[in-house]
């Protein structure tokens, strides 16, 4: 009896291992889990890609009209199916499919494709057509879609303000082309041709003009707010320029001069520049920790007004000052004033049964071309302009850019590396074997 327990042991053994394998495979197979140990998390998707996903309640259709092999990028059908997989994994819904243009040229006419490659993300009956692949322009054309419907934004013109398709460098260009992606119909107003402010405007946007508007153009846009219109005024270190009265209508003011703040100086930055440092809870900054930058920054004060509910949205400059003779790196006590300051305030109240927002930003450099890419700025830009259509729950971190995987080496790390592969590895290898050759014989 003895002798045959060693092999009762050993089957006993083998079909506890087979039954944990099957368990361990069942669950895998029910609940499974994946972990990105990549450094940059090159195989897993930003917040603000996973939060795009999560706005879309239902099934998502992908169409690529793509050959199999495409002469400069290879088998293209599985680097699309490879990156598409990413989007799966966090909403199992999306289904891809590829059309060969070649073979079925009628398709891709009537799906107006242009090239090879071309992608169609359908959700709830409208698409988006990307030309270009990767994370920023997907989850763009996802948040575009979960927009109910285009937003009429009209922003004003005729003053020599920042034009919001500009690419001049003071221009609120980059920021114009991402309204435009995420659905935003974007529109210059000149108020001293147009008889009013449209109706159907869903938000008003004003940068700072450049000669001084007429009081009709003035009383027109009074009107618009008096008639419960949405607002975000970009309000630059200048005169108002006729625009006195709409800051006076909002109990806002602004103090004299420029904020200089320490805390920017201490990162090498110009001396012009605040951080934006603080946000205040508001539907705007929800979840938002991202530094800004608002270069030039007038510091906003607000007098409350009878209806109003007033919240600060951006806090700058803690350590700093506001200076209106000029910038130092000094505070003179006898002429300057302390902070903290608001850098961005909103302002809502309920008019004719709905609710009108206002936004008062202290600079509009913070949106243009050469300062809209610093930290949070064109993120913090967006959350405004999706709180000021109403559209909350568009309110995220933007999806950003692939991330920089590549290694950069210098020429002699590159030396050291080839060396050590190429001529010293092998030479090891050589010693280790003669060595062991040597132990053998003796």
């Amino acid at each position: 009896m003895k002798r045959f327990l060693p092999p009762l042991k050993r089957i006993a053994s083998l079909l506890l291992v087979l039954v944990a394998a099957g368990a361990l495979f069942q669950l895998a197979a029910r609940y499974p889990a994946q972990w990105d140990v990549t450094q940059n998390a090159l195989n897993s998707l930003e917040p603000g890609s996973v939060d795009a996903l999560a706005l879309l309640k239902g099934p998502v259709q992908i169409t690529v009209y793509a050959t199999q092999q495409d002469a400069r990028f290879g088998d293209i059908r599985k680097f699309i199916s490879e990156f598409v997989a990413l989007y799966q994994r966090y909403k199992p819904d999306i289904s891809l499919t590829f059309v060969d243009p070649v073979k079925e040229p009628e398709a891709m006419r009537k799906a107006s494709i242009k090239g090879n490659g071309e992608m169609v993300v359908e959700f709830a009956g409208r698409n988006e057509h990307l030309t270009t692949l990767n994370e920023q322009t997907l989850s763009g054309a996802l948040l575009s879609l979960a927009h109910n419907k285009d937003q009429a934004l009209m922003y004003l013109g005729g003053h020599g303000e920042r034009k919001l398709e500009g690419i001049a460098n003071d221009d609120l260009g980059d920021f114009g082309a991402r309204l435009k992606q995420l659905g935003y119909n974007a529109v210059s107003l000149n108020l001293a041709l147009a008889q009013d402010i449209p109706a159907n405007t869903s938000m008003m946007v004003i940068t700072h003009p450049q000669i001084r508007l007429m009081p009709g153009e003035v009383g027109k846009l009074l009107h618009y707010i008096d008639n419960g219109g949405n607002l975000l005024w970009l309000v630059d270190a200048e005169p108002l320029r006729g625009l006195e009265p709409l800051a006076e209508k909002l109990g806002i003011s602004f103090m004299p001069g420029i904020v200089i703040d320490p805390a920017a100086q201490e990162m090498n930055a110009p001396l012009n520049w605040t951080l934006g440092t603080g946000y205040p809870p508001h539907a705007v900054t929800r979840n938002f920790d991202l530094i800004t930058v608002f270069p030039n920054a007038r510091a906003i004060s607000i007098d409350q007004k009878d209806g109003w509910q007033t919240h600060t949205l951006v806090e700058g400059a803690p350590r700093g000052w506001v200076s209106d003779h000029g910038i130092s790196k000094h505070i003179d006590k006898d002429r300057d004033i302390p902070g903290p300051f608001s850098l961005s305030v909103a302002l809502q109240r309920t008019v004719n049964d709905r609710e009108q927002r206002i936004i008062v930003v202290g600079t509009g450099s913070f949106l243009a071309n050469i300062y809209s890419g610093n930290g949070g700025n064109l993120d913090l830009g967006i959350n405004m302009v999706n709180w000021l259509a109403n559209e909350e729950r568009l309110i995220t971190v933007q999806p950003h850019a692939a991330k920089d995987g590549k290694i950069t080496l210098s020429k002699n790390q590159l030396t050291i590396i080839s060396v050590s592969f190429l001529v010293l590895l092998p030479l090891l290898l050589v010693v280790v074997g003669i060595l062991q050759w040597w132990r053998r014989k003796h």
